[in-house]
């Protein structure tokens, strides 16, 4: 009797431990499939268009590693309230939700140019200063939708150019002053042109021209800015590189929101790039450094296209 006990024990205890597994697997297995029906993902990129009637926004994003390139592409929102606070040329920062018959973006966030250098810093100060300056002339910012005043300044060769002779083709501006020592601020930014010369080669000059405006007009005159051109081998029909008087200078860039001043024989400001359309309205003002060259030229590809 007493063996056929302990027979008896091990059995239900052999049984009672393989239930365990069992159990432990099935729900093991399950969580795995409730983890798997939705794979999330970061992703940052430029805002090209917002369709709040279709519930969707495209974007040029980086590269997710291990699951999608860089690509600019449509993303559904399940409200259109989500699109309330993008618009296009923005930087935005989402999360990329995939399950096994939709995709969707959530958690949409404007991407914030910050960076913690003393550059950076400095340029924030200006900022808040000039805002607190109640004897500064008032500028008005130009926003995307808006006419974008007509300005006359000359290029590289000498030659006057006036915003208003592009009518009918898309423009692209950007600041920088040739001294600018950090190569991820001016040199970046019109690098950026550099590389989008070969992306947009037979468009340049018939549909698309590039603007370089220097903010050190004093010493970026159009000998110095000629040298500097050649950097990108840039065409002075399709791309200008451009000086003038301080006074018309400032003017521009005020209106874009760039802000600058000497510091200690070298220049503190912020960093923009301009689209503006056919008509001459600004479609988007991208702040910072953080996009690709491919990103701003999905940006332009894209106001082409809606022309």
């Amino acid at each position: 009797m007493a063996a056929f006990r302990k027979a008896h024990s091990i059995v239900a205890r052999a049984f009672a431990t393989a239930f365990m597994l069992v159990f432990v697997t099935v729900s093991i297995h399950g969580q795995q499939q409730n983890t798997d029906a939705i794979r999330r993902y970061p992703a940052f990129g430029i805002v090209l268009s917002v369709d709040p009637v279709h519930n969707t926004f495209t974007a040029s994003i980086r590269e997710i590693p291990g699951f999608m390139d860089a690509m600019a592409m449509p993303f559904h929102v399940h409200s259109a309230q989500e699109l309330n606070n993008i618009h296009t040329g923005e930087v935005i920062d989402f999360t990329l939700a995939v399950s096994k018959e939709e995709s969707w973006a959530e958690d949409i966030h404007q991407h914030a140019f910050r960076n913690g250098d003393a550059e950076s810093q400095e340029a924030s100060r200006l900022r808040l200063l000039q805002s607190l300056n109640a004897t500064a002339s008032p500028v008005r910012v130009l926003e995307p939708g808006d006419m974008v005043p007509d300005f006359s300044l000359v290029d590289q060769t000498g030659a006057p150019i006036h915003l208003s002779q592009f009518r009918g083709k898309v423009v692209a501006l950007t600041f920088m002053y040739t001294r600018c020592p950090l190569p991820d601020y001016c040199f970046r930014l019109n690098n950026n042109f550099g590389v989008l010369q070969r992306r947009f080669g037979s468009q340049l000059g018939k549909d698309l021209i590039f603007l370089s405006l220097s903010f050190d007009p004093v010493r970026d005159q159009p000998p110095v800015l000629a040298a500097y051109a050649k950097t990108w081998n840039a065409d002075s029909q399709s791309w200008h590189f451009l000086t003038g008087p301080p006074p018309e200078v400032e003017q521009v860039c005020h209106e874009f929101n760039l802000n600058f001043w000497q510091d200690m024989g070298m220049i503190t400001h912020t960093l923009h790039t301009v689209i503006i359309d056919r008509q001459g309205r600004v479609v988007a003002n991208v702040e910072g450094n953080q996009f690709s060259a491919k990103q701003l030229g999905d940006l332009i590809q894209a106001t082409l296209d809606r022309q």
